[in-house]
């Protein structure tokens, strides 16, 4: 392997040569694209904004707790007739959804 890499180098050096004067640094320097390091960064991204989402979600939550406007709602709600989402139907639907279960972070 070292071989191989010394002789991509030189090709590239005489190639630079014929050209006219080479810089030796520009010649021989050449970065190399990592995946892993780019995965990891993707992945780092990803945990950060997610960290941030709890951070927010839970200041939001917490924020009034003697507020109760949330049951009236739900009365309202179930006075129309809308379903009840907490229903053992609904909550089977819910914990068998893929796209709910890779947001939430529980699956890849």
């Amino acid at each position: 392997m070292f071989e191989e890499i010394v002789s991509k180098l030189n090709s590239v050096k005489q190639q630079k040569i014929a050209q006219g004067m080479a810089n030796p640094i520009s010649a021989t320097f050449q970065p190399a694209k990592n995946d892993f390091l780019d995965e990891l960064s993707k992945r780092a991204v990803k945990m950060f904004e997610k960290n941030c989402d709890i951070k927010n979600f839970s200041k939001l939550v917490l924020s009034d707790l003697e507020n109760e406007s949330h049951l009236d709602i739900m009365n309202e709600l179930s006075a129309k007739g809308i379903t009840d989402p907490f229903e053992d139907e609904k909550l089977a639907e819910l914990a068998d959804n893929e796209q709910l279960l890779k947001d939430l972070g529980l699956t890849e």
